[in-house]
């Protein structure tokens, strides 16, 4: 009995450390709650979603396939040739034997490292067409959301989604998956290998697979938990950053440098933490492992010593000295795929919690629609009617309540309000940048929701106060990257005045433009916003609040441009300055959603209502100033 002590402190100590964790597993679960861990997807599903964009590649994973055949037959008749060359020794020496046993072996490991690099290769170039085929799809589901949504969601996810989240998901695909198969064919192929050479043996390599088993499957239920914690980590940070870095004028303008230190560095602490967690998850599962790999070494040389040296045989089968050296290589070839597995489980896991947060945002299904029968439009005469329309960006707090009026093809009509009256939404819903909630609005008799949203918008030529440039030149601002000659963009750049400072500059239409512009004053962004507009043809133009942030001397230049796009087509503007739209056809004055006014800028002013009382206050305001 005492000779199986060896074998029984072994076990003892297996069963020890199994127990410790099956408890910890066992608190986690009971704690789920508390602790916040939750599966809001199964790894299946993540896989079976991803395999989409692998499915135009299977003919490169079945070629890797072909290759992997080769690095898994090395792994698997190395050992044994090793053996024979073992069992030469004690054996009548022939050298011509040892020649043709090397040979082999050096061929094979050629052969197996060709293919390895060939595999590796053709991996990482299909790797990253998916890996751009899923950033594709990500950037194009995210314009595809409303404005609403996009509100909602902080840039540094978006950002963090399309960027570091498909990068773990590349390291998937070039990387983890095939290894996984890899390493279940090299499991397979060397227990097929040692049943071949001794049941025995075997059979105690057999016993610690229920012990790999189980704590693969604990320490990948903690491990999950402390991936979601990083990402969440990388996340908050980068969105503060994103946002933050933006906002960096006021944050020196107020002082508050230390205070915003001290939001990141709580941010950055937390993250570190979780990077910790992470770090403290793995330092003991590949240990672990390693230790089961120990174990079976320690009981092959035992067992495999004393059998050999008392000449023992079981189930027909003696132990030799070739069979002891061939199992303890392929105990070895055994343990590495798991071993592996166990290096590579942070990529796994951050694979399929960076593909969770990104199929979230796949799943978010976009709240502004084509419906079924929508058609494309070839053109807009400009004819706009408003049928009782109620809108409310939140429920119940309407911002919108029951408004109608119409616009006459050609026509320039002027909305005109306090702050939060609805002149700005308006004309978000005319783009169909939001959706009503009650009434119709029609585009020469056609409701919007009828018009492909793509056309409908092409159609439209939107001036925003706030304009943003991309970085990039002035002609790449202006024609938004589509093929118009120069003769044209300078002839639209004319017609607006924004030649006036274009032809100072050294590059001119090549002008660098820094990030949003900032190396132009508001006036001329603005300017460089009308020629942006009018250079894509639009049939209704829309000014919001365009006059609001310019000096005075640009103010006439613009007010120029203004009076020249009126007579393009459909003109629709939101303007304080009510001296900029003393010329429409039309003003429509807005109290709390409702219309309280309307009519030409004369007739206004002989009802002496609101519009009077505003135009007043302006025109008393400004004399003032200019005295």
């Amino acid at each position: 009995m005492r000779e199986y002590y060896p074998l029984l402190v072994v076990g003892g100590i297996v069963g020890v450390v199994s127990l410790i964790f099956i408890l910890a597993y066992a608190t986690m679960k009971n704690k789920k709650e508390a602790i916040g861990f939750d599966r809001n997807m199964k790894d299946g599903e993540i896989i079976r979603r991803l395999l989409v964009y692998a499915k135009p590649y299977r003919k490169n994973f079945v070629f890797v396939g072909f290759c992997m055949l080769f690095s898994i037959a090395y792994d698997i008749l190395s050992p044994w040739i090793v053996g024979q060359v073992e069992g030469m020794i004690k054996a009548p020496f022939e050298l011509k034997s040892l020649f043709l046993y090397v040979g082999f072996y050096a061929s094979l490991l050629i052969v197996s490292l060709v293919s390895t690099y060939v595999q590796a290769i053709v991996l990482q170039k299909t790797g990253q067409k998916i890996l751009s085929a899923l950033r594709e799809d990500l950037f194009t589901h995210i314009e595809s959301l409303s404005h609403e949504q996009l509100n909602l969601i902080p840039v540094g996810k978006l950002v963090t989604r399309v960027t570091n989240d498909t990068n773990a998901i590349s390291m998937m695909f070039t990387n983890i998956l095939v290894n996984l198969i890899k390493n279940c064919f090299i499991v397979i192929g060397v227990l097929v290998a040692m049943l071949c050479l001794n049941y025995e043996l075997t059979l105690m390599v057999l016993c610690f697979v229920p012990f790999i088993v189980l704590f693969t499957l604990i320490f990948r239920k903690f491990s999950r938990k402390a991936y979601r914690k990083v990402k969440d980590g990388t996340t908050d940070i980068n969105t503060f950053l994103s946002e933050n870095l933006s906002g960096m004028k006021i944050t020196q303008i107020f002082n508050r440098e230390q205070k915003k230190m001290a939001e990141f560095s709580k941010k950055n602490k937390f993250l570190a933490k979780a990077k910790q967690n992470q770090i403290f998850v793995f330092s003991i599962f590949r240990p672990l492992v390693y230790m089961l790999y120990i174990s079976s070494v320690l009981c092959l040389l035992y067992l495999g010593g004393k059998g050999y040296i008392d000449n023992v045989s079981f189930l027909g089968q003696t132990l030799t000295s070739e069979v002891i050296v061939s199992f303890y290589m392929y105990i070895s070839k055994f343990f590495n795929p798991i071993q592996s597995l166990a290096e590579q489980f942070n990529w796994l896991q951050s694979a399929f919690a960076s593909a969770e947060k990104i199929f979230t945002i796949f799943d978010l299904e976009p709240e502004i629609r084509d419906d079924p029968d929508a058609v494309e439009v070839e053109k807009i005469e400009g004819n706009i009617e408003f049928k009782d329309v109620w809108f409310a960006y939140v429920p119940g707090e309407w911002v919108l309540k029951g408004v109608s009026f119409r616009v006459k093809a050609n026509d320039t009509v002027a909305f005109v309000g306090a702050t939060g009256s609805g002149k700005s939404t308006i004309l978000s819903l005319i783009c169909r940048n939001y959706d009503i909630q009650k009434g119709q609005i029609l585009i020469d008799g056609r409701d919007i929701r009828k018009i492909k949203i793509s056309s409908l918008r092409r159609h439209f030529g939107q001036m925003l106060q706030d304009v943003f440039l991309f970085s990039g030149t002035i002609r790449s601002n202006i024609v938004l990257y589509e093929d118009i000659p120069d003769e044209e963009i300078m002839r639209v750049c004319k017609y607006v005045n924004a030649d006036s400072f274009i032809n100072k500059l050294d590059y001119g239409l090549d002008e660098a433009v820094r990030e949003r512009g900032n190396n132009f004053s508001a006036g001329q962004r603005q300017l460089l916003s009308f020629a942006r507009t009018i250079v894509h043809r639009p049939d209704v133009m829309i000014l919001d609040e365009a006059t609001a942030n310019i000096d005075t001397e640009t103010e006439v230049l613009i007010q120029d441009s203004l009076e020249k796009m009126m007579k393009i087509g459909t003109m629709l503007i939101v303007a304080h300055r009510l001296s900029t739209i003393q010329h429409a056809d039309n003003i429509i004055v807005l109290s709390h959603g409702e219309i309280v006014e309307q009519g030409t800028h004369q007739e206004l002013l002989a009802q002496r209502g609101r519009y009077y009382r505003l135009y007043t206050l302006q025109y008393h305001k400004e004399t003032i100033k200019s005295a």
